[in-house]
This record gives C-alpha cells, sequence and structure tokens, in this order.
C-alpha cells in the first residue's frame, strides 16, 4: 500500500479527492490532513524486523532451578531472544529443548575465560566449544569482563570491595592482555565458525597514564577482523561517556548492544556502581541512541538490567520490553 510521506506528496492531493472527502461528511482540519500526509514512524524492532532480545542473567538464577518455568516467563513478557550467561548447570541439548518450546533462540552466551566447575569456559579446545555452540544455535560468544591479571592479590575473606580495588590497580599492560587472550580466542573460534565479542562494564573508561583508557587500548589492539564488541550502553553511561560519539567514532566495531537504563542520579565512576532501572524509565534517550547504533552497525539488542530491582524481575522485564515494542 502506497503512504503519503511528505508535505510534497500532501500537496498533490487533489481538489477532486478533497471534495469527495467533503461530500463524506469529513471535515479535515489542517492537522488531520497533515497526519493523512506523514504517519507516525513504526517503532524501531518492527522496522527493522529484529527480535528484542534478553540477557538472562537479568532474572537471576532461576534458570538453574526451573529452566523451563523462567524460559516460559521471559516469552511471555515479550521477549523471543535470549542471551546465555553461562549454561546455568544444564548440558546444551535440555537448554536447547527449553528455548524451543517457546519459541525462544540463543543466538548469543557469555562465556568466561576459564572453566568453572561445572560451567565450560573459553579454555576449552575450540572444537568442542563449536559443538554445543551447534545445538544451541548459538553464533556470538562473548567475554563478559577483562582478564584479572595474576599479580592482583586475592580478595579477602568477606571483602565486598575487590573488584574496585582490582580495576584502580590496572595498568596498561593488563588491557593489553586482555586484547591478546581475545584475538587469539577469536582466530581459533573463526576457524570453526563462531564470533568472538568483548562486553565492557564502566571500569574500561577509567583514564589511565598517558591518557588512553582500557577501552582505547581493547579497540586499538584487538583485530577488526576478528573480535567484535558488545556495548553496555547503562555501564557507559555510569561511567560518564556519552554511547552515541562513541558508537559513531568506531563504526561496525560494536556488534551487539546491552540495552540497558540508569537512573539520572547515578554517581559517574569506574567502580561497578550504577543505579539502575527499567529501560525507557532512566536517563538514556532510546529512540536516538538505537538509530545512531543500527547505523554504526549494531545487529542485536539484549535487555539487561542490574539489581537492585523495584518489583518482582519478570515484572521489570515485561515493562523494558512494552517500552521497546512502542520506542521510534
Amino acid at each position: 500500500m502506497h503512504h503519503v510521506t511528505n508535505a510534497t506528496s500532501a500537496r498533490r492531493l487533489s481538489r477532486r479527492h478533497m471534495l469527495q472527502l467533503g461530500t463524506a461528511g469529513l471535515a479535515l482540519s489542517v492537522p488531520a490532513v497533515r497526519a493523512l500526509a506523514t504517519p507516525a514512524q513504526e517503532p524501531f524492532f518492527a522496522r527493522h524486523n529484529i527480535p528484542i532480545g534478553l540477557q538472562l542473567y537479568t532474572v537471576g538464577d532461576s534458570a538453574r532451578t526451573d529452566l523451563a518455568g523462567t524460559l516460559h516467563k521471559v516469552a511471555a513478557a515479550g521477549y523471543s531472544a535470549v542471551e546465555l550467561a553461562g549454561y546455568y548447570g544444564h548440558d546444551a541439548r535440555t537448554l536447547r529443548q527449553a528455548a524451543d518450546a517457546v519459541g525462544i533462540h540463543y543466538p548469543s552466551i557469555h562465556m568466561q575465560p576459564r572453566a568453572q566447575g561445572t560451567e565450560p569456559g573459553l579454555d576449552q579446545p575450540p572444537e568442542r566449544i563449536a559443538a554445543d555452540m551447534e545445538v544451541l544455535g548459538v553464533t556470538e560468544v562473548v567475554l563478559p569482563m577483562f582478564l584479572l591479571p595474576e599479580h592482583l592479590p586475592k580478595p579477602a575473606a568477606g571483602e565486598r570491595d575487590f573488584f574496585a580495588r582490582a580495576v584502580a590497580s590496572l595498568t596498561h599492560a593488563d588491557w593489553q592482555a586482555t586484547a591478546a587472550f581475545l584475538n587469539r580466542k577469536a582466530a581459533e573460534l573463526k576457524r570453526v565458525g563462531l564470533h568472538l565479542s568483548y562486553h565492557n562494564h564502566n571500569p574500561e573508561f577509567r583514564p589511565l597514564q598517558g591518557g588512553s583508557s582500557g577501552l582505547d587500548i581493547l579497540l586499538a589492539e584487538t583485530d577488526p577482523g576478528l573480535v567484535g564488541f558488545e556495548m553496555d550502553v547503562g555501564w557507559v553511561a555510569a561511567a560518564g561517556v556519552d554511547p552515541v560519539p562513541l558508537l559513531k567514532r568506531q563504526p561496525h566495531r560494536f556488534r551487539m548492544m546491552h540495552v540497558k537504563d540508569i537512573k539520572a542520579d547515578t554517581r559517574p565512576n569506574y567502580a561497578f556502581e550504577q543505579d539502575p532501572t527499567e529501560v525507557g524509565r532512566g536517563k538514556l534517550h532510546w529512540p536516538m541512541l538505537l538509530d545512531v547504533a543500527w547505523a554504526s552497525g549494531v545487529r542485536r539488542f539484549f535487555v539487561e538490567q542490574e539489581p537492585p530491582f523495584a518489583m518482582d524481575r519478570f515484572e521489570a522485564i515485561a515493562v523494558s520490553a512494552k517500552y521497546l515494542k512502542s520506542v521510534t
């Protein structure tokens, strides 16, 4: 169906058509004619025919004890794509079957650098990783955080500020080590048909000696043909950085996005601190941000929200999905 899309087209409405509308008893005001001439823009996700995804970390550890029930609630909240945060104690076949039962697919997974208990890591042979990813349907593997260097003292019993202390001690060489790891693992995974990306928090933006930051080093020292990035816009904003110029400066480096909102009173910091809220209820301007992300090459979007929550987690993700379905 042809739509009138601008003022020039509106002027092409013939006098005969206007008279026909008038004889039908329609008194068209100037605003009404403009509404016909300029229909509302289609919502972002519908316009690009892409799913609204969810990073499963958002709903806590419920997938470990009730995988089927968790995915049912996720689907009911409005999501058809899920990014896994590990295996939640299940094997790949069980995870896939539970997703298939509710019409969810897994395009992406976060995987730690080393196996932890029953949780597989990037230290596995790439062929073994690829076998599981084929079962899951995953094509994107993500390193969720920078490597913790060996020179860091171990956390003390009950210490709550270990990561803040770790961030303050990270050096240029430490970030280079993470970049080298990403290059090496991405090359291994590419040979078996998988992509590797890096997910940021806010420590990546802490200025280092000489004026660069961890993110600057990761972007400069990873191979663009091998390593992608998953921008967590909530953590970017929590560092006091505007994600829009960053996306524009680095076209096609960010392939995926965590759609995360924060309250305006979040104090800019580099130590894993933010005041979270549901998407659309915080400080980020999503209509512009999503359009810029798409133009820069982002193609997968996953809602993620950090605790604490002001409501039940599943209610919170439903609020975010409802907003995103309407945002233009």
